[in-house]
């Protein structure tokens, strides 16, 4: 059963979480590399894996790409399957990480192992949609915009669990 602050805490996370996909479609980044996204949402994704783990995370990442496309006007087109597939295949894989590797792996590295784990599934999404492989040459590229990103995402997202457990938040 899932008690009434849970449920409050989860919603103002999945509506952070979508205001800034929201927001991150609309800073266009001065680079050559079309699709190249800050991953500003992934923020939220690790705080909610660090805090109160990989379920909610998946809840998180599916409300926001669903809020956040349906707002953007892109729900259910290619940009949304793309959008979706990266989500999920990124915070599956940092909860992952985060519950057996995290001692060992910092937050800032899961982050980037995210990134490029959101990058490579786009990709296979993106290929399986336009029915060419020849598309993944691409990657390589993206995993080069992906590791200052995820570097940065993750720096931030340490930032702010700091700062939670400095006010004394518990998930409790």
């Amino acid at each position: 059963m899932i008690n009434t602050k849970h449920l409050v805490v989860i919603a103002l996370y999945v509506a952070i979480a979508s205001v800034l996909h929201i927001i991150e479609s609309w800073i266009p980044l001065p680079l050559p590399i079309p699709g190249a996204k800050l991953g500003l949402a992934n923020i939220v994704s690790l705080l909610v894996i660090a805090t109160y783990g990989w379920r909610d995370a998946l809840y998180v990442a599916i409300l926001r790409v669903l809020l956040g496309s349906l707002l953007g006007g892109t729900l259910l087109g290619p940009t949304f399957i793309m959008s979706m597939s990266g989500a999920l295949v990124s915070t599956v894989l940092m909860a992952a990480v985060f519950k057996y590797w995290q001692p060992t792996l910092s937050l800032t590295g899961i982050s980037l192992l995210g990134a490029v784990a959101h990058n490579l599934a786009q990709l296979v999404a993106a290929a399986g949609l336009v029915n060419s492989p020849g598309i993944l040459w691409y990657l390589p590229y993206l995993i080069l915009f992906a590791i200052p990103t995820g570097v940065a995402t993750g720096i931030t997202a340490n930032y702010f669990l700091d700062r939670l457990a400095k006010t004394g938040f518990s998930h409790q």
